[in-house]
Parts: C-alpha cells; structure tokens; sequence
C-alpha cells in the first residue's frame, strides 16, 4: 500500500520522536490485518520503504482510526528527508 503524508515531531519530556500519519481512509487494510495480527498496543509489523530505503517497524493506532509510523533518525538521515517534508511511504503488512 502506498501513504501519502508529512513527518511531524513529537516531544515530550526528555526525548522527541518523528512520524508518518496513515489517515483513518488510508487504514482500511491495516485495520484488516490487525484482526489477526495485533502485537502489543494494537501494533501492525511493517516494512516501510521511503526514497529507496526500507526498514521493518510497527505502526500504532490512533483513537482517530488512522495509525502513526514511526521514523528514527538513521532511516531520515538515509532516506533525505526532514521535519515537515511530504513523504511517500510504501508499506507490506507483515
């Protein structure tokens, strides 16, 4: 599935973490997945490939239906991409 979307930060206390929405309309097939493979917090495993780089995380859902995709800094150091820059993400459910 392919998810059109910008990286956003987040931050808390002592640590700040970046993020790829999946909108609640992207999420159908996630959701569907999910039914027989949740992990822990609701989490679907992924593999996400963003400009030629692929990495394997989870998504995690929201209250809002969508889910969030976590970045770290090697795959956004790797991928050339920074805070607010539209993104295409092409995800696999694992």
């Amino acid at each position: 599935m392919i998810v059109k979307s910008t990286l956003w930060r987040w931050d808390g206390d002592r640590v700040s973490w970046h993020f790829i929405t999946i909108s609640a309309e992207e999420s159908a097939e996630v959701r569907a997945h999910s039914l027989i493979n949740r992990g822990g917090f609701g989490s679907v495993r992924v593999e996400a490939t963003v400009n030629d780089v692929t990495w394997r995380t989870s998504v995690f859902p929201q209250r809002s239906g969508g889910y969030l995709l976590p970045v770290k800094a090697e795959v956004r150091r790797k991928a050339d991409i920074g805070l607010d820059d539209a993104v295409t993400v092409e995800l696999v459910l694992l």
